[in-house]
């Protein structure tokens, strides 16, 4: 069957869902990957539980669980977790526990708020049978991929072009200056920057940056001085900096919390030690 066919012809009656995405037929139709992912309401579901569900016979069903119980506790540094960054998301391991618990394998399971589809990979680890829906478009892309088969000589290869494609416009972001012995800098890699907030002092109202006052030999001290006025503080004492900045995207200006940094870590190839750069303010 050529489903890309089938979903043209259902386009039509889909629209009438409330909710139907705002697009043309053809955006829809080339972002769309059916039976298994769709940019609108995907009327192939039926079709997938006929075969991987079963009718509910509320005189039969003797379906019965207690509740689940125990802590569950799992970290966030799975590659499966770490490859797309989402809000709200719960590693898939944490889920699997769950999915054990209330289903049996060839079960069909639900979420109908999937984010990037974290319950789609746990029952895919578990051989359950999954349905994944988000509003977001975004969230069901991401969902599709991270519970799609995938060749991973195509994947390294796809995922290496657009890192360098990356780089190659957006590596200047990501350097700094390394000084010699001899006093030449040279250009060296970021590998991360410690920003910190930039609070007002409740006594003087002049600014404190909130790390230069509190981080004592690497631990945060709940109590700390205003440089200015030598007041003892703690940070909820103080309000955050905000400044208004324009925005050249909406045109118009915004308020954001100012942040300043104040710690630049980077590698320096010929000697592979971490260095730190302090950077003025």
């Amino acid at each position: 069957m050529d489903y890309k066919e089938e979903l043209k012809k259902k386009l039509g009656e889909l629209k009438e869902i409330e909710g139907f995405p705002i697009g043309t037929d053809k955006d829809i139709l080339e972002l769309s990957i059916p039976p298994f992912y769709t940019a609108c309401p995907n009327p192939f579901i039926s079709d997938f539980l006929a075969k991987h569900g079963s009718s509910y016979d509320e005189s039969s069903d003797t379906y019965h669980k207690e509740p689940f119980l125990g802590d569950v506790s799992e970290g966030k540094n799975h590659p499966s977790y770490n490859v797309h960054s989402y809000h709200t998301k719960v590693p898939f391991k944490a889920i699997v526990k769950f999915i054990e618990h209330y289903t049996k394998k060839g079960d069909v399971v639900l979420d109908a708020f999937s984010g990037t589809g974290m319950t789609g990979l746990a029952a895919s680890h578990v051989e359950r049978n999954c349905i994944l829906s988000d509003l977001s478009t975004l969230a069901s892309f991401v969902s599709h991929n991270y519970t799609s088969n995938h060749e991973i000589h195509d994947l390294f290869e796809s995922t290496t072009k657009l890192i360098n494609e990356v780089e190659k416009e957006l590596d200047w972001l990501f350097k700094t200056k390394h000084k010699l012995k001899s006093g030449k800098e040279v250009d060296v890699k970021i590998i991360n920057i410690i920003w910190s907030d930039v609070l007002e002092c409740s006594f003087c109202a002049e600014d404190i940056v909130y790390w230069d006052a509190s981080v004592i030999d690497g631990q945060i001290s709940d109590e700390f001085a205003c440089p200015s006025c030598n007041a003892s503080l703690k940070k909820k004492d103080c309000n955050r900096r905000i400044d208004n900045v324009f925005d050249s995207v909406l045109g118009h200006g915004i308020d954001m919390a100012k942040q300043v940094p104040v710690q630049i870590n980077y590698r320096y190839d010929k000697t592979d030690t971490l260095k730190n750069q302090m950077p003025l303010i």
